[in-house]
């Protein structure tokens, strides 16, 4: 490892944060120099965008596999042939909409035209149909889509959804008034688009539109657009319309608001209904939909690139550091005309994380505990690399210690705080949360729950199998601007570069916080593997129990 940073500015920010004297001396650097050359090559055109699936696929997987065994990482994916090897294979499945789909509105007779990408935004259709020919199917409006017996809330109370698109809201019915049965402004998993179009199938509905806007959604309409309007991947699945009903997509609440009107309803009204129990569903008479096209669909695999280190005394048990490889690869031109989703902060940087961490690693005295550096495929697309892994898992959950995740880190200066995505009680948090003070750092809860952050990353994937995980998230205290400034360029990248053609690589990324968090990031890792400690979700929190139905393993 480099011990100093070779730039000025990244020397003068890390020795300006308070208790850097405090960092245990045998914790090693981190170069921003280093950093800031895998992430302008992660994110350069060449890699297309890291799609799954594509050249850039291939392009990817090599240059990780290259950086870790450069430094001195041993393979640590599937045994082929007796062997391990470098890669977890994930078996995919492939959807694409064909040409130019046709999507229209009828309201009183009368019949307009919807354009892909402008006033809706289609998924291509992942029940297993190929011929989506939907003509004239009502629309039914179902509040938030929620159905919670344990919160006595069932927004689809009396309604039939067969052969119906049900219209619903994104986030959770407490999100405007910040008080209520979910959590206030904290988004549950209710919240989620995801879940939504999974209760939309166990509820037998032909589809559903989620109306888009931009404060309860956390990110706007180009997001919406350039995530959903591409090729689409999921998990192998048995049974794909249990998950998934025929028709998923977003709406422009514009569209909405004309809709409710053509029906001769009040969107806004029945918009404050549904943040109530009582709310019932709402059919928009006179207003029907239609959409027709093809759908390809394959099944390819991908890959998860998989790094270790094996543990000197219990290398069976085994702490896990994750990040996410993949982004949207190439798409929709943007006004530039750029079709690249170059993915240089999501997630160009936990990528390059990773690989530094495990040069960390590979050249430090081997802990007890096995170490491995997870680089998952298909997040953009739902988790899913992630989660073929939590539930094909290369070395057991039950003694999995913990994953510490990486995903979009600032590229910019140090912070004099961190976060990580969502809210969350357990004792891995706990820890870093004490040994971060040590770096003169403080830890500043999620500022947006609303967002509904945890179920958005790839801890959440080990989170549902009863592993303790996180997902760290760089500081908006920034030692040089303080939280304005740090929150204006969250704000700011979110608006202008998030899942849009210029999230690039700037020369002007000094790395210095990656170069501070990722010394935290090491030590949290390193005691946990050099030690016989087992951190634990609280009491009340909703993966205990699948936890303790692994205790057995950890004895």
């Amino acid at each position: 490892m480099n011990r100093l940073p070779a730039s000025a500015l990244a020397a003068a920010l890390l020795t300006s944060l308070p208790a850097a004297a405090a960092q245990a001396a045998d914790v090693p650097t981190f170069d921003p120099q280093r950093l800031s050359q895998e992430v302008k090559t992660l994110s350069s055109d060449a890699f297309e965008g890291r799609g799954p699936a594509t050249p850039g696929e291939t392009k990817t997987i090599d240059y990780v596999i290259a950086q870790y065994k450069a430094a001195g990482l041993s393979p640590g994916g599937a045994i082929v042939d007796g062997k391990r090897t470098w890669t977890q294979p994930v078996p995919l499945g492939r959807f694409e909409i064909v040409g130019t789909p046709a999507f229209s509105l009828t309201e009183d007779g009368n019949t307009r035209t919807l354009t892909q990408g402008e006033q809706i935004a289609v998924r291509a259709a992942m029940d297993g149909t190929r011929k989506v020919d939907i003509e004239n199917a009502p629309l039914v409006f179902v509040g938030y889509g929620v159905k919670a017996p344990e919160r006595n809330w069932n927004d689809f109370k009396g309604v039939d959804l067969h052969g119906k698109i049900g219209v619903v809201l994104v986030n959770d019915p407490d999100f405007e008034t910040g008080h209520g049965d979910f959590g206030g402004k904290a988004m549950t998993y209710y919240g989620r688009w995801t879940y939504k179009y999974e209760e939309a199938a166990r509820q037998g509905a032909l589809g559903m539109l989620v109306v888009h806007e931009t404060a309860p959604a956390s990110y706007g309409w180009a997001t919406v657009k350039n995530s959903n309007t591409n090729v689409q991947f999921d998990i192998v699945r048995d049974k794909p319309a249990a998950e998934h009903p025929t028709l998923e997509g977003w709406i422009q609440h514009d569209l909405a608001v004309q809709m409710f009107k053509a029906a001769g309803l009040d969107f806004a009204a029945l918009k404050k209904q549904a943040q109530t129990r009582g709310f019932k569903p709402v059919t928009l008479d006179g207003v029907s939909f239609s959409a027709k096209y093809d759908v390809d669909a394959k099944v390819i695999t991908s890959q998860n690139i998989v790094a270790r280190v094996e543990g000197a005394r219990r290398p069976e048990e085994t702490v896990i550091y994750s990040a996410h490889w993949d982004h949207l690869g190439v798409g929709a031109p943007d006004a530039r005309g750029d079709r690249i989703y170059n993915g240089a902060v999501d997630n160009a940087t936990g990528t390059a994380a990773l690989i530094e961490l495990g040069r960390a690693f590979a050249h430090a005295p081997r802990p007890e505990r096995s170490v491995v550096f997870l680089n998952v495929t298909a997040e953009e697309k739902g988790l899913l690399g992630s989660e073929y892994y939590a539930t094909h898992p290369l070395y057991p959950v039950g003694k999995t210690v913990a994953d510490i995740n990486l995903d979009a880190l600032d590229p910019q200066g140090a912070a004099r705080n961190f976060s990580i995505s969502g809210n969350a009680r357990f004792g891995l948090l706990d820890r870093l949360i004490a040994l971060a003070k040590t770096y003169g750092m403080s830890f500043a809860p999620d500022p947006h729950p609303e967002a509904g952050s945890f179920f958005r990353s790839d801890h959440f994937s080990f989170a549902k199998q009863g592993v303790p995980a996180l997902s760290f998230e760089s500081g908006n205290d920034l030692v040089e601007g303080g939280k304005a400034a740090g929150e204006a360029a969250g704000k700011r990248y979110n608006r202008e570069h998030y899942h849009q053609p210029s999230d690039e690589w700037q020369a002007s990324w000094s790395f210095a916080g990656m170069a501070h968090d990722l010394r935290l990031l090491y030590q949290l890792g390193y005691q946990l593997a050099d030690s016989d400690a087992w951190p634990a979700w609280s009491k009340d929190s909703e993966f205990r129990a699948v936890r303790d139905k692994t205790a057995n393993q950890r004895k």
